[in-house]
């Protein structure tokens, strides 16, 4: 593990080969703390503790959760009956678990306490300083990811940028860009004090040529219940928004997901792939009567998209926090060039998604297991090996300029173990506006005996540059990069043969390849 993975490790609820996984002697005795070496702390998440034993002896070092057990019952001394409290203490008394259990815990606690609240060498904090708000709207502009950036004519230019010299009226549609998308989803709510919402985001930068037709509405933000929305209310809002529509130079919509229940939300999955509340026929009805329709996707999942050939434009805003209506804004317009790269892949259909690709069995289960018979195959590595094509890649994310790859090559041909090979390649930015690129190197095992992926990502390197501006980038791989986990000797191994190290702008945008061999 690297530095930042060595301090506290958050434990989930479910089994795993029958014992939960907050106290797993598989996962967190022999692999996280004996294999891995860890020694920070390990924490249920919120409720996930079910047996004092195991809790002792299985790696658990610090149990959280509301009422008595963690979970459901109450009384007046709650946190006197958690499985780590009286029941633990009864248990050390009794000599039914040894004391060296309750030793290595508090070692790392306070361990941990030593590395953070009593690190003298920490600085002053301070909160919601001019400083933080830089840094939020400074990390939106570099997470936004522009999926797609077509003309709407054949001889036209793309979309995006919005060039205020084009457009005398812009109106912006959706729930989204008036909602406060910091509210909902359970423990992921926060409370903020400034909000800069997409709405107003546009109307800071683009003034009076802004109008707004909410579109859709989803409901309050509401835990553990949906509210229904009257389909009058969501047919009236629809038709408001088209209306206006037809009379604006440029629509943009604000869409997406949301933290409602069912949505982004933790302890209730989704009910559909595709967008909800009304937002597909929202998306055909807008772009019938005007085809200069930007689509923004908030949310933190993929969606299904029917719709997206009909669309110019398509942009990945995710939930960017305070200043994200700001950062939206900033991209949308041309302020910042938009370098932001997709962290999983858009499958076409969720059955193009390894987890869903076998039946009940994988999700949602039988009620009592649920089996993951993708094996090692997930994300980008199922697309790849499976040969079923994404509708967005692992890595993808456009910008408003353009660079090309080239010269791409390794410093030897042949390593061995303790080598190193240099995997270089030159890029450069072949456009008008200065821009950033993020090179990704993929290593493939040509010819393996067991299970492997096609290629996985090993190294990145993000890259700013000037218009005509060229810069080489060097990626070391190391044996290491080369292993696999060998389950029947619990080791990491690399099979002589040969390698492709794949490089590229996405999983599937691959620009170069370069072969060396592993003696």
């Amino acid at each position: 593990l690297v530095g930042s993975e060595m301090c506290i490790r958050d434990s989930s609820y479910n089994k795993i080969r029958g014992q939960h996984a907050c106290h797993n002697d598989l996962m967190l005795n022999k692999i996280l703390k004996d294999d891995w070496g860890f020694d920070g702390v390990v924490v249920t998440d919120w409720g996930g503790c079910h047996d004092t034993r195991e809790a002792a002896l299985n790696g658990l070092d610090l149990e959280m959760g509301s009422y008595t057990n963690g979970l459901t019952s109450e009384s007046a001394f709650t946190y006197d009956d958690y499985y780590l409290a009286d029941p633990y203490i009864d248990m050390l008394r009794k000599g039914e678990v040894p004391m060296s259990t309750l030793d290595d815990k508090v070692r790392r606690l306070l361990r941990l306490n030593f590395r953070t609240a009593m690190n003298r060498n920490k600085p002053f904090g301070s909160i919601h300083s001019p400083e933080h708000y830089a840094v939020a709207e400074a990390i939106g502009d570099e997470a936004i990811v522009l999926l797609k950036n077509a003309p709407v004519s054949k001889k036209g230019k793309q979309l995006l940028p919005i060039d205020p010299g084009m457009y005398k009226s812009i109106l912006v549609v959706g729930d989204n860009a008036v909602r406060m998308l910091n509210e909902g989803g359970g423990s992921s709510e926060l409370k903020v004090k400034d909000m800069v919402s997409p709405l107003q985001g546009m109307k800071d930068l683009y003034g009076d040529k802004v109008k707004f037709a909410q579109g859709y509405v989803a409901g309050r933000p509401m835990y553990d219940a949906v509210e229904e929305i009257p389909q009058a209310v969501t047919d009236s809002l629809r038709a408001e928004a088209v209306a206006m529509a037809k009379d604006a130079d440029l629509v943009v919509l604000f869409g997406g997901l949301n933290k409602n229940t069912n949505q982004d939300c933790e302890a209730a999955d989704r009910l559909e792939y595709g967008l909800p509340f009304g937002q597909p026929e929202l998306i055909k009805d807008l772009q019938a009567v005007n085809p200069n329709l930007v689509v923004v996707l908030l949310s933190g999942n993929a969606v299904e998209m029917p719709w997206e050939p009909s669309v110019p434009a398509i942009v990945q805003g995710w939930y960017l926090g305070t200043m994200g209506g700001k950062s939206l804004a900033n991209v949308l317009s041309g302020r910042v060039n938009p370098s932001g790269k997709l962290p999983f892949s858009f499958p076409v259909k969720l059955e193009d998604n390894g987890a869903h690709s076998f039946g009940e069995i994988c999700y949602p289960g039988d009620s009592i297991n649920e089996k993951y018979l993708e094996d090692i195959l997930v994300g980008y590595r199922w697309h790849d090996t499976k040969k079923i094509a994404p509708k967005y890649s692992f890595g993808h994310g456009l910008s408003y300029t353009d660079f090309t790859y080239s010269d791409a090559k390794a410093d030897v041909k042949e390593i061995a173990d303790g080598g190193t090979v240099n995997i270089s390649v030159t890029i450069k930015n072949t456009g008008d506006r200065e821009g950033k690129e993020t090179l990704q190197l993929y290593i493939g095992d040509d010819k393996a005996s067991v299970l492997r992926p096609v290629k996985e990502l090993k190294a990145f390197a993000k890259i700013n540059l000037a218009p005509g501006q060229s810069e080489t980038v060097t990626f070391p791989v190391t044996v290491n990069d080369l292993k696999y986990y060998d389950e029947a000797t619990s080791s990491w191994k690399a099979e002589p043969g040969k390698f492709t190290a794949y490089i590229g702008s996405s999983s599937t945008d691959i620009r170069a390849k370069v072969n060396f061999t592993l003696k």
